[in-house]
C-alpha cells in the first residue's frame, strides 16, 4: 500500500481563502513535473475562486530529463506498451484523487482532471473507469492510450474537452479525432478545439476554453 502514497506535488489553495468547494488535479506530460503544469493555475483561479489545484509528480523519474518525471517509460511507443503503462500508473492516480477528495470532503462530482500529453492519457484512462463520475476532464495534446478496452471497462462518462494543435509533432493531431469518435460512440459529451498552427503546447485560446469548461462542470461562477 505504500506505493499508493508515492505521488505528490505542489498545490494552490482556493483564491477565496475559503474551504475548497471543488478540486482540479493536473497531470503533467512525459519528462515534466507538477510545478510546470501549475503554471496554468493563474489563468483559471479568478473563475474558480473556491477550487484547490493540485499537480502530483508522476511516480518515476524520467531518464535524460533532470527534475522530470514519467507516468511510464516511452522506450516502446506501441499500443500495448501504452495500455500497460496507464494500467500500471492508474492505481496511484486513483489513490491520489481519493486521498485528497476525502481530506476536503468533496464528492467525485466536484473533482476535475486536466492532463497534458502523457497526463491526458492518464486522465482519459482513469476518469471513465471510476465508479462515480468526475465533474469533467480537459485533455491537452493527448490520446486514448487503451481505446480498445474502454468499451468493456467503462463505468462513468464525465464530460470531456479535448484540445490539440494541428502541428503537433509529438502526439499526432489525428489522435484527438480518434478519441472524439470513440468517446462520442460510447455516449460521452465531447467538446474539441483545434489549435491551428500549434505544436505540442497550449495556446491562449486553449487556456481560455479550459477555464470556461472547468467553471461550467464544477459549477463555479465566471
Amino acid at each position: 500500500m505504500t506505493e499508493l502514497t508515492r505521488i505528490k506535488g505542489p498545490m494552490a489553495a482556493p483564491a477565496s481563502g475559503r474551504d475548497p468547494q471543488s478540486m482540479v488535479i493536473l497531470l503533467h506530460g512525459y519528462g515534466s513535473n507538477g510545478a510546470d503544469l501549475m503554471g496554468l493555475v493563474p489563468y483559471w483561479r479568478a473563475s474558480l475562486p473556491d477550487t484547490v489545484f493540485m499537480a502530483p509528480n508522476a511516480p518515476e523519474t524520467c531518464p535524460g530529463a533532470p527534475g522530470g518525471y514519467q507516468w511510464w517509460s516511452l522506450t516502446d511507443l506501441g499500443r500495448e506498451s501504452r495500455a500497460a503503462g496507464v494500467r500500471q500508473a492508474a492505481p496511484l492516480v486513483n489513490a491520489f484523487i481519493d486521498m485528497h477528495r476525502t481530506a476536503y470532503d468533496l464528492p467525485n462530482s466536484k473533482v476535475a482532471l486536466v492532463g497534458f500529453s502523457q497526463g491526458t492519457m492518464m486522465a482519459l484512462h482513469v476518469g471513465p473507469r471510476r465508479s462515480e463520475a468526475l465533474a469533467g476532464i480537459v485533455g491537452y495534446s493527448g490520446m486514448l492510450a487503451d481505446a480498445e478496452a474502454l468499451q468493456t471497462e467503462l463505468k462513468t462518462k464525465p464530460p470531456l474537452l479535448l484540445i490539440h494543435g494541428d502541428a503537433d509533432q509529438m502526439v499526432p493531431f489525428a489522435a484527438m479525432g480518434q478519441a472524439e469518435v470513440e468517446c462520442e460512440r460510447l455516449g460521452f459529451e465531447v467538446n474539441t478545439y483545434v489549435a491551428r498552427g500549434l505544436g505540442h503546447s497550449i495556446d491562449e485560446a486553449g487556456l481560455r476554453l479550459g477555464g470556461d469548461f472547468l467553471a461550467r462542470v464544477l459549477g463555479a461562477a465566471g
